[in-house]
């Protein structure tokens, strides 16, 4: 069909490298490229305003990169998704394109949008045409040997290595160029993507979202970076805040900037791309990535993570807390408890927080508090520029022992000797609590544990660690 056009649909997958909805689409003729946005969707889905903003303003760049390809790319609003089925066949009017390819999203909402779109497109004889991009295996093929999938990352993990013993997955090719579609798009109700762009921009204008620079390029420099100086220190550094012991990674990943493959070639990349681990660093990043990619595969197998239920269905009993101000103090960062305090602000102020912190807060909210989680993980989505509804909501429910953890309930962390161990001389808290700057390293910590009359700036503690703790304890008991 010369006269027909393959659409490539972008969501969640920002780049040309490595694209494998994109090189399929352009082995079957000349493309077009098509985005929709949805913002009351993002809305119903608590996306953060800076992650929005990181999103369109990478956007901006994949059109750059996609004209070098000849490929336009037109932008769409569609609130709801309820309403791109119609869209597709209101679009199929105006543009003769013959199928759609896009790669899975695996979460409940983007399922049944990709469903409906599928049946419209069928249709008109049309395909919605579907690829696995955004993990190393894909969905469904890591199994028991009853042919179940996992539900323990110890066991997942080690399918995984057998996996990849075999060989690592390859990247896909840049496309070849094509010839320049000659089509008027003028009959098109696109958006002006700047002008939704500056809309959130202005939103996030105390947030410093510039830091988080956008490209395949730069992205591509982050990861050299990290694994020629810094994955060999991964294991010893990750779970330091005050240091750069991170890939910085998780944002890029989590929109398509760089792709999970190109993360495993890369950490392999001195091994000639074979599965060789010769350092603890590289094994330790390796089994982060593999933490991502099996919380991805639960949000597929397990869709009611999806529906704001447990992974445990017998933790739906739990009986969490009522308690609006505790709550209103955790995302403020004034719990009097320094280390969760620090990362509720670094959190607010930066759209970021470091992982170790992440666990630390999350699960002081879960356990201490006894506030529902689900609470905390629609406080983080809504203030996260790397914001994943399989990795945020995985972490969540680690944590408040309701989710995957092969641990049981009474995995408490201690925020202060977690603090102690992992920001030894309060440099983390000084940055983010300047109330405490004054304070020494054993006491700030601390603050009050010595002098409760000490005069600071700073409240004290809205709970007792110790009593909250076997609260906690007798609350997962209660269950059984």
């Amino acid at each position: 069909m010369s006269n027909t056009y393959q659409l490539i649909w972008f969501r969640q997958d920002l780049r040309v490298r490595d694209q494998a909805a994109l090189w399929h689409a352009r082995q079957n003729g000349p493309c077009i490229a098509i985005c929709i946005l949805s913002p009351e969707q993002w809305q119903r889905h608590d996306d953060a305003d800076i992650k929005i903003d990181f999103y369109l303003r990478q956007l901006l760049e994949l059109k750059t990169e996609l004209s070098k390809l000849q490929i336009p790319l037109l932008i769409f609003t569609v609130p709801l998704w309820d309403d791109i089925a119609e869209f597709f066949v209101d679009l199929a009017e105006k543009l003769p394109f013959e199928n759609v390819y896009a790669n899975i999203e695996f979460g409940f909402n983007e399922l049944k949008r990709d469903n409906e779109v599928q049946q419209s497109l069928n249709r008109q004889k049309k395909e919605l045409i579907l690829f696995q991009d955004r993990t190393l295996f894909p969905v469904a093929s890591i199994r028991t040997q009853s042919n179940l999938p996992y539900q323990v990352f110890g066991a997942f993990k080690k399918s995984c290595y057998q996996r990849l013993e075999l060989g690592l997955p390859q990247c896909y090719p840049i496309p070849e160029t094509q010839a320049p579609i000659e089509f008027d798009f003028c009959q098109l109700h696109q958006t002006d993507l700047q002008h939704i762009q500056n809309h959130y921009a202005d939103k996030i204008k105390d947030k410093n979202a510039s830091e988080w620079r956008v490209g395949e390029k730069h992205a591509r420099n982050l990861l050299n970076q990290f694994v020629e100086k810094r994955i060999i220190q991964y294991n010893a550094l990750r779970d330091y805040p005050s240091v750069k012991g991170t890939s910085q990674l998780s944002a890029y990943l989590n929109i398509g900037i760089i792709s999970i493959r190109q993360c495993i070639q890369a950490a392999f990349r001195h091994q000639q791309g074979d599965f060789v681990i010769q350092s603890e660093g590289q094994q330790t990043w390796l089994n982060e990535l593999l933490w991502r990619e099996f919380y991805q595969h639960i949000l597929f197998d397990f869709p009611q993570v999806s529906k704001h239920l447990p992974f445990k269905a017998a933790t739906q009993n739990v009986q969490w807390r009522d308690d609006s101000e505790g709550f209103e103090k955790w995302k403020r960062g004034q719990t009097g408890i320094p280390i969760v305090d620090a990362g509720m602000r670094q959190l607010l102020s930066t759209g970021w927080m470091h992982n170790r912190v992440r666990m630390i807060c999350a699960m002081f909210l879960t356990k201490n508090l006894l506030i529902d989680w689900r609470k905390g993980e629609q406080w983080f989505m809504q203030n996260l520029i790397d914001g994943d509804l399989a990795a945020n909501n995985g972490g969540w429910q680690w944590c408040a022992s309701t989710g995957t953890d092969a641990a049981p309930y009474f995995r408490i962390f201690n925020p202060i000797s977690q603090s102690q161990k992992f920001d030894e001389n309060g440099v983390y808290i000084r940055r983010w609590v300047p109330e405490l700057t004054q304070l020494d390293a054993k006491r700030i910590h601390e603050p009050y544990a010595q002098n409760t009359a000490l005069k600071l700036d700073y409240p004290h503690p809205i709970v007792d660690l110790k009593t909250s703790r076997e609260r906690a304890i007798q609350a997962f008991q209660a269950l059984s």
